[in-house]
């Protein structure tokens, strides 16, 4: 990894995405995880204010020594026990059916093998574990997806290997993964090439 994507990126990631417009859609995409969770791309901790009570753990796995950094303000105001528990979603350091739910933000855009990871989130969830997320990718009209495809060889160069054109419900469900909510929408605030959203709950068999 160079400098930029080392220690400039990840601190670009975290102003990008802590804007206010997107808080209501990471508290939509964490309300009902229970249990002992992992968290996949935890970046900087943007999640943490809006884990509801009935989270009793959660399992961090994030690969930025920077971003788990930028995390400490953060973790230092919730009272959920949060630890650094791996640095790769596609090679997640837990048994088989250990957790009881998942969360994934903004991440499988950027895993450079997506399903791998949604396969191993797969393993580590109890049967019937749900794998709550809000992603962006595939937009539904034909004339984003146009402009997605001209714009994602610059995106993945100057934004981590972000994807624009990964097919999120469709990812899931060939995970193996039942979506139980499934919301598709463009945020407001961003340009729709960059915004078309996924959010809901996929269900482990």
């Amino acid at each position: 990894m160079g400098v930029y994507a080392e220690h400039v990126l990840p601190r670009l990631i975290d102003v990008a995405c802590s804007t206010k417009s997107t808080d209501p859609l990471r508290r939509r995409a964490c309300a009902g995880l229970t249990g002992q969770v992992v968290e996949v791309g935890f970046g900087s901790g943007l999640n943490a204010p809006f884990y509801p009570p009935d989270v009793t753990r959660v399992d961090a796995v994030e690969p930025s020594d920077v971003g788990w950094q930028l995390a400490a303000k953060r973790l230092a105001t919730v009272s959920v026990p949060v630890r650094r528990s791996g640095l790769d979603g596609r090679a997640l350091p837990f048994a088989d059916d250990t957790h009881d739910a998942a969360l994934s933000t903004w991440t499988l855009c950027t895993i450079p093998d997506a399903a791998a990871a949604l396969r191993e989130l797969r393993r580590v969830l109890k049967p019937g574990g749900a794998l709550h997320f809000v992603e962006h990718g595939l937009a539904p009209d034909a004339s984003v997806r146009k402009w997605q495809r001209r714009l994602e060889p610059l995106q993945k160069r100057v934004a981590g290997g972000c994807h624009l054109t990964r097919p999120i419900a469709d990812m899931l469900e060939a995970a193996g993964f039942t979506l139980a909510e499934l919301d598709v929408f463009y945020e407001e605030s961003a340009p729709k090439f960059l915004a078309a959203d996924s959010l809901g709950v996929a269900v482990s068999p």
